[in-house]
């Protein structure tokens, strides 16, 4: 299985959105500084994640979440959770 997930930055609230094969240990890299584009914001908690069956669906949907469109997908399916 591969992942597409997003994550908040419990220091500046700000959203990553990645995609992987083992989330659990990708959200401990995260964490622990190990990713150089995240390890200024660390640490995160993951909220929002999907599964696929292969790579490439993988990595054609964290392409979307990361677009605009994607962007206010992600808003809009996270409203309730932001409003806490």
């Amino acid at each position: 299985m591969w992942y597409v997930y997003v994550l908040r930055s419990l220091q500046d609230g700000t959203h990553y959105t990645g995609f992987t094969g083992d989330l659990r240990q990708r959200l401990e890299e995260h964490n622990a500084g190990k990713v150089t584009s995240t390890k200024d914001r660390k640490p995160f908690e993951l909220v929002y994640y999907e599964a696929s069956r292969n790579q490439k669906d993988a990595l054609h949907r964290e392409r979307y979440l990361k677009s605009t469109y994607g962007k206010r997908y992600i808003k809009n399916r996270l409203s309730h959770d932001l409003e806490c």
